[in-house]
């Protein structure tokens, strides 16, 4: 879990243009709020390592991947067109969201 969402939050600052793209318009201060994403994707994926800290880095996780979803509506509103990425596709990212959501309180929850 901490590769996925470090790698993720690193994307934030690698290729920004990619997630400015899918943010809704509605949404203010773009730039930043990719940049905090990032920076929240990062920091919550490795907090998950810490014993201390891993379910509160958990519900992080939760908290984010919620506030994050109406990017996925969006990206599934602007289509291959706006995104490059087949329409399909978008539908599906919807529910893995929930599947993200499922894993990250798993492992909050899990002892070890």
């Amino acid at each position: 879990m901490t590769a996925f969402y470090v790698a993720a939050g690193l994307m934030h600052f690698v290729r920004p243009r990619m997630y400015l793209k899918i943010m809704p318009p509605w949404l203010p201060y773009p730039k930043e709020l990719n940049l905090l994403c990032g920076f929240a994707e990062i920091l919550l994926g490795l907090l998950v390592q810490v014993a201390g800290l891993k379910v509160l880095a958990t519900w992080g996780l939760v908290a984010l991947l919620v506030a994050v979803f109406p990017a996925n509506i969006h990206m599934l509103r602007l289509g291959q067109e706006g995104t490059g990425i087949p329409k399909w596709v978008l539908f599906l990212r919807l529910p893995l969201q929930g599947v993200l959501i499922y894993w990250a309180i798993s492992v909050g929850s899990s002892v070890a």
